[in-house]
């Protein structure tokens, strides 16, 4: 009997090893509870990294010995997976290229609504250089502050948004700011009536009414508590479907990591048409939430995404050394046109 126990424990482990590890190959990744593990790969890769030391430890005892190697080899292999994969998709990258007259820097930042001052938003955009800044979490009249201090600090911006009402807090308000060099600027009102939008909290599409400007698109989907888990999908889909054109940026709070993306992407693009950029950059395994959490453990779910009109040359992840300021921390990425 204890034979057959131990056979059916490696089984069962070889199987949970393998979902986490490839989740996308068993089509879970996004359903209930296993999209919710797997937004913390580095923190799988750790616990895995664990199993193997504490089975090689219990394989030291003779009885024992046979299934704890076992289950350390499963570990092992499932440790070395997702390292490998943590390591590809870009352990952190701490420095931008210089900012050339054609480029565009985007910055998001989920600021938790009142948790976040604007002066403190205001601040790191101008020190980025943005020219669009996507904040989901941030009302109107926050977005407005921010904009005129942008202003104030020599750095001009134009405040757009949507919102939902029926939403509590902040979490209704998604602000987008965007420069006057990239041309003006108008939400489509599909997005500011609900008409056509994520489903709980709420996008804003802005489209250029003068200028060769990108369709950019502030991201906001709901987070995937169990409750919430086909109003999320429905939104991953719907972010996807405005990746559909040549020219795009989005950028938010996802609530989703790249590997919650698989199947969405068309043409070789995550999400849609569009790209992860940090992945592409050295900074897509890097945790965005929550910030207190270390770089390595957390779930990267704050993206800048683009198409193929635009190439990404950089990208930063940033700690906030506020403890007041929001739990997600700030996403930069530099991106030049194609051609250029």
């Amino acid at each position: 009997m204890p034979r057959l126990l131990g056979i059916l424990v490696a089984v069962l482990f070889t199987v949970g090893a393998a979902v986490l590890t490839w989740p996308d190959f068993f089509r879970v990744e996004r359903y209930y509870p296993v999209a919710q593990i797997v937004s913390f790969r580095g923190a799988v890769t750790v616990a895995l990294a664990a199993v193997v030391v504490l089975a090689l430890l219990l394989a030291l005892a003779r009885g024992p010995r046979p299934f704890a190697l076992t289950i350390a080899l499963i570990a092992a292999v499932a440790t070395g997976v997702n390292g490998t994969t943590l390591v590809a998709r870009g352990l952190g990258a701490d420095s931008l290229p210089a900012k050339s007259d054609a480029a565009v820097r985007v910055m998001t930042w989920n600021t938790a609504g009142p948790a976040t001052a604007p002066d403190t938003v205001a601040r790191l955009a101008v020190a980025m250089e943005a020219d669009i800044v996507s904040l989901p979490e941030t009302t109107i009249e926050t977005g407005e502050a921010v904009a005129i201090a942008m202003r104030e600090l020599g750095h001009p911006m134009w405040a757009h948004h949507a919102e939902d009402p029926s939403t509590e807090w902040d979490a209704g308000s998604t602000t987008l700011l965007i420069s006057p060099d990239l041309g003006d600027y108008a939400v489509i009102e599909s997005s500011v009536d609900g008409t056509s939008n994520t489903s709980t909290v709420p996008s804003a599409v802005a489209m250029p009414v003068s200028g060769d400007g990108p369709i950019v698109v502030a991201a906001h989907a709901v987070a995937p508590r169990p409750s919430y888990m086909s109003e999320w999908r429905e939104d991953l889909r719907w972010l996807a479907d405005q990746c559909a054109s040549d020219n795009v940026i989005l950028a938010g709070d996802f609530n989703a990591t790249v590997d919650h993306m698989s199947g969405l992407g068309v043409d070789g693009g995550t999400l849609g048409l569009c790209r992860d950029t940090a992945a592409e950059t050295g900074n897509g395994s890097v945790g965005t939430w929550p910030a207190d959490a270390p770089r390595v453990l957390g779930a990267p779910i704050d993206h800048v995404m683009a198409t193929s009109e635009w190439i990404p040359t950089g990208s930063l992840v940033l700690d906030q050394n506020d403890s007041s300021s929001s739990d997600h921390r700030p996403v930069v990425v530099q991106l030049e046109r194609a051609g250029d």
